[in-house]
């Protein structure tokens, strides 16, 4: 396996390879090989970017899943995070065990807050198994604690699931989610991929019948100007993550441009989406940074006016840490 002292030692301590490998504690792990073409990651961390000029929050961070090629707790997560001024994050949780570790996380980690859902993709698996009701429970139990501010991600995922019963397993859940969220009050974290009609069918279904919850944020949104304009014209957030600075996302770049300041978050949804130049490798809530950098210049906005339009949604989306 390939190490880079140099780029070892421009990582934040808390992501530096050690002189002996970490010992794999077992818990869930993203793939060393790339979705696409299959081909082996590299697996060291990038060196830490320039710190911003004003504080941000990783709205969606998955510290549960392990990559790379050490072991990183939540304290020293956000010790590397905060050094680069991302001041806080919001962990998700979108499966049974990783929801448990969430609300574990918020309760010894004063600078993450928490989401906690079935993911589309898991609602699908427990539907088909005949365990999503026990399983929606005690997410539904999980999601009153008072730092998780959101239910999320939860949605729709044509990409990975495609049979007709699982789009309506996920629709029903999808659907679950979104009433749960408007009875507790908090925000709604949407997964979407490949689904776009459908997931804003859903929404406007549901805003029909009973109402929306306060917030709707489409986590790593990944739609062109129209779902942009639709977003813009029912008050929808969109939360950009790395893919915004990839070479190929000219769409994606319309789309942050048309959306207006007090509709935009930032986030990694780490430890997938790394932005460029290292694009591929693990991500973290440190690397926040490069993805903001790549939004303000985007929208030709100034990074610390961006800055702070993103810290106030942010409040105004999760509340005060």
């Amino acid at each position: 396996m390939r190490t880079d002292a140099a780029d070892a030692g421009l990582a934040p301590a808390a992501y530096r390879t050690p002189a002996e490998p970490a010992m794999d504690d077992g818990g869930p792990r993203r793939d060393a090989r790339e979705e696409g073409s299959g081909r082996t990651r590299r697996l060291e961390y990038p060196p830490a970017p320039e710190p911003l000029p004003v504080p941000v929050v990783d709205n969606h961070t998955h510290l549960d899943m392990r990559d790379g090629l050490v072991a990183v707790d939540v304290h020293r997560a956000m010790d590397a995070a905060e050094a680069v001024g991302v001041v806080g994050a919001v962990q998700v949780g979108c499966d049974l065990p990783s929801a448990r570790f969430t609300v574990e996380a918020i309760e010894t980690e004063p600078r993450l807050l928490g989401a906690v859902a079935l993911h589309p993709n898991e609602a699908a698996r427990l539907s088909e198994c005949g365990r999503f009701e026990e399983a929606f429970e005690e997410i539904a139990r999980l999601a009153e604690h008072p730092r998780v501010r959101a239910v999320g991600e939860t949605g729709l995922d044509h990409f990975r699931t495609r049979d007709e019963a699982g789009h309506a397993a996920q629709e029903a859940s999808f659907r679950r989610h979104i009433r749960l969220a408007r009875r507790l009050g908090k925000a709604l974290q949407i997964h979407d991929r490949d689904a776009h009609d459908d997931v804003v069918r859903v929404l406007l279904e549901e805003e029909a019948d009973d109402g929306l919850p306060p917030h709707v944020v489409f986590h790593c949104f990944s739609g062109g100007p129209e779902l942009a304009r639709i977003c813009a014209e029912h008050g929808w957030l969109a939360s950009f993550a790395g893919p915004v600075t990839f070479k190929a996302n000219d769409a994606l770049r319309e789309a942050l441009r048309l959306l207006p300041n007090d509709l935009l978050l930032v986030e990694t949804d780490a430890p997938f989406l790394t932005p460029h130049p290292h694009r591929g490798r693990p991500n973290a809530p440190y690397l926040v940074p490069l993805t903001l950098r790549a939004m303000a210049e985007t929208r030709g906005q100034g990074l610390d006016d961006l800055g702070r339009c993103v810290g106030e949604s942010t409040r105004r989306v999760y509340g005060e840490f």
